[in-house]
């Protein structure tokens, strides 16, 4: 296994804090819901960046964490990489050109492990829904608490319907303003006729000045303040 060093990105207060309750929420649902499906309605909701937050979150609780970048037709996790690309991907391994131990990734985090999405291939749904990706999972399961599969939009493209037959339950990541209750409930329906369960819907891109629940760095602030008070 290789190591490679992503970007440093500071979350704000709200984002960790909103973080921790989809993880708690997670940990609630039971120890039989490991390989956690993540998908969008359109591109460009953020379902990749909640899928890493929730992955680095996981690890942060000593959780064993396998992020597998299931996007295979526009990946964006490979841009978070410092430094040089990895050479190796799932695509590698599910047309035979690599081992398991060659497509995951190390990082400073010993906890949080990665699998990029690899170059792009002419057949995204046919490879998802192989044997070896069956196998990859399977293994995976023994390895790992929790496996986060960042998959492709399901409004675009049928994919994550293909990836929720080795999913134990789902999140559906939604852009507030920009979706329509309509389509959020097209795509919904298409989840549910896979059977793999929804365990929520992950709301994103909220503007709290508008919603009336900014808090922003004086709450920060305060409850900093308050729980150091609080441990002494």
């Amino acid at each position: 296994m290789e190591t490679i060093r992503l970007k440093s990105r500071e979350q704000d207060y709200e984002t960790r804090e909103e973080t921790k309750v989809l993880r708690t929420n997670l940990l609630f649902c039971g120890s039989d819901k490991k390989v956690i499906l993540v998908t969008s309605c359109l591109a460009g909701e953020g379902k990749s960046t909640i899928t890493m937050n929730l992955a680095k979150s996981l690890a942060e609780i000593k959780k064993k964490v396998l992020l597998i970048d299931v996007d295979l037709r526009k990946s964006v996790l490979g841009h978070q990489v410092n430094g040089e690309r990895p050479k190796k991907g799932l695509t590698h391994y599910l047309s035979g050109q690599a081992s398991i131990a060659d497509i995951i990734y190390l990082n400073e985090d010993p906890k949080f492990h990665i699998i990029f999405a690899g170059p792009l291939p002419p057949n995204p749904a046919e490879l998802l829904a192989s044997k070896a990706f069956e196998r990859l999972i399977q293994k995976c399961r023994e390895a790992y608490d929790y496996i986060l599969l960042d998959c492709a939009p399901l409004g675009m493209v049928v994919d994550a319907a293909v990836v929720a037959a080795y999913s134990d339950a789902a999140i559906l990541t939604i852009e507030s303003g920009n979706i329509s209750y309509r389509f959020a409930r097209e795509v919904k329906q298409k989840l549910e006729h896979t059977g793999c369960p929804i365990l929520g819907v992950a709301l994103n891109k909220i503007d709290r000045k508008k919603t009336g629940r900014y808090y922003g760095k004086k709450y920060e602030k305060y409850y900093k303040k308050y729980y150091r008070s609080e441990e002494k």
